[in-house]
């Protein structure tokens, strides 16, 4: 699991970063400036990216959820995606900020036995990428049109053409 999914997710949390940057360069230069934003912009990355759209569970106990009644043993699917934009929990979540905190993203799951096995190890690759970004990249800009990944599952990248200097 964390050589495959962790390596699939982190590629596409650093791609999709990169997009991020391109879209909002004030975002860049922000971080660049003031490298003590590392940590909070990895999380906001991984709630703005959300590599995986969902992900599956079975009920173990019957619950309401929203007004929603969810039987034991019914299936559920959870949306990473719409979670990481949830205005009940996202002061506004269609705004990319580095510095948004508190994070309480999905995009590694919330605890409990399906967190992430690879949550820390994907935290620290990400930073570590984005650290050594800030230091010689000033500016990203698109080059061409980003392809996605034809995935119902993952939201990756298939190609981004950018420009660096």
């Amino acid at each position: 699991i964390m050589v495959i999914a962790g390596n699939e997710t982190t590629r596409i949390a650093i791609a999709q970063g990169v997009l991020a940057f391109c879209e909002y360069p004030g975002q860049w230069d922000r971080l660049r400036a003031d490298p003590s934003l590392l940590d909070t912009a990895t999380d906001e990355i991984m709630r703005w990216t959300c590599p995986t759209h969902f992900m599956r569970r079975t009920a173990v106990a019957g619950t309401v959820l929203g007004g929603a009644e969810i039987k034991a043993g019914a299936k559920v699917v959870l949306w990473y995606v719409s979670g990481n934009r949830d205005e009940a929990e996202f002061d506004h979540p269609g705004v990319f900020d580095i510095g948004r905190s508190p994070n309480r993203h999905l995009s590694f799951g919330r605890g409990g036995p399906h967190l992430c096995l690879g949550v820390h190890l994907a935290r620290l690759e990400l930073k570590v990428v984005l650290a050594a970004l800030t230091r010689r990249v000033a500016r990203f800009s698109l080059a061409g049109e980003p392809q996605r990944i034809r995935s119902n599952f993952t939201n990756g990248l298939k190609t981004l053409p950018v420009r660096v200097w």
